[in-house]
């Protein structure tokens, strides 16, 4: 029937694991850039500091890092997984597909396990982990590997006080597997929507097809930083975030009361703060990273559970979510029991 809850799928996040750029920028670098009163760029934007890439830092090499992070958590060799999927706002380069360069940088040339990205910005790891849980539950990989690399400041307007001080750069990576017969870890509901009246709130116009070098390399410099109406995604965001949280629950059968934590995505402290009003959480209930790390994009979702994981707040049998906006505008969320 059509209101019949989904299927849960036997699904056991088996390890996750960070790569943090070596570049630390304070924000009151941001304060000098643009002669403003000394914490000025903290109070706007909630973020004491963010790491970005050095040249000798790519995508592949962060998320290759964060990779080799949690195999060796996972007590694996690269070649023990059965599929390596990238997830990024931004490609490291337009052709292959960051996934194949991240694959060469884990030894796995001449393995022929397959590698592909996903690109839905910053719900990637979301939508990959959706993907990859229907795979596993049908036998196709036993074992999968999604990685994010994100270097956000490769597009930033550098005098747009909007944005460039909200990101960071970073590596984050998750190894999931097939749960065992006797194992409670599972993926109870995912659920993703879009909503294309937001397509040009954030967008990056050049890098692929439309914006082109033929159109002169000013209007593609120009095209190729990223452009973000802040008010607007908010006010979408905020209209549809009920509705879509409402569904998320219901698939999974569970209330917002039944989480032991909620992962977001870490898009600004505005969008935190409205989060955690709007669905009445305790402060402990809700994983915030984006004071020490901005927001990452693709990497920030899988970085906030990692950090979850190591800090002891989500232990084997509890129950928790992950959500989050990205352009389009979309949202997606996943309901688990760890």
């Amino acid at each position: 029937m059509e209101h019949d809850l989904p299927r849960s799928l036997p699904l056991r996040i088996l390890a996750t694991g960070q790569y943090t750029p070596s570049l630390r920028i304070e924000s009151e670098d941001f304060d000098r850039r643009w002669n403003k009163p000394a914490g000025w760029t903290r109070r706007h934007v909630g973020i004491d500091y963010r790491h970005f890439a050095s040249a000798d830092e790519p995508t592949s090499l962060m998320a290759a890092m964060a990779a080799q992070d949690a195999l060796q958590r996972a007590g694996l060799r690269a070649d023990q997984v059965d599929v390596v999927i990238s997830v990024g706002g931004v490609m490291e380069q337009a052709i292959p597909c960051t996934a194949a360069l991240v694959h060469e940088r884990l030894g796995l040339a001449g393995s022929g396990i397959p590698a592909f990205d996903v690109n839905a910005t910053c719900l990637g790891f979301l939508v990959a982990l959706d993907l990859v849980a229907g795979a596993i539950a049908a036998r196709r990989y036993r074992r999968a590997l999604i990685v994010a690399g994100e270097v956000a400041s490769a597009g930033l307007n550098w005098n747009d006080t909007d944005t460039a001080a909200l990101f960071g750069d970073g590596g984050a990576a998750v190894i999931v597997e097939a749960a065992g017969p006797d194992d409670g870890a599972c993926l109870l509901a995912s659920h993703m929507e879009t909503y294309s009246e937001g397509t040009r709130f954030c967008q990056v116009r050049s890098g692929g097809t439309r914006v082109r070098l033929a159109d002169g390399a000013e209007a593609y410099a120009a095209a190729s930083q990223f452009e973000m109406s802040g008010r607007s995604t908010y006010r979408l965001a905020a209209q549809k975030l009920p509705g879509f949280m409402q569904t998320l629950l219901s698939r999974a059968g569970v209330s917002v009361d039944d989480l032991k934590l909620l992962v977001p995505h870490q898009a600004s402290a505005k969008a935190l703060d409205h989060l955690q009003r709007a669905l009445r959480l305790p402060p402990e209930v809700l994983v915030r990273i984006l004071q020490t790390h901005g927001n990452q994009m693709a990497a920030s979702i899988p970085l906030a559970l990692h950090h979850a994981v190591e800090r002891g707040d989500l232990r084997r049998g509890d129950l928790f979510a992950m959500v989050g906006s990205g352009a389009g505008l979309s949202f997606a969320g996943a309901v688990l029991r760890y």
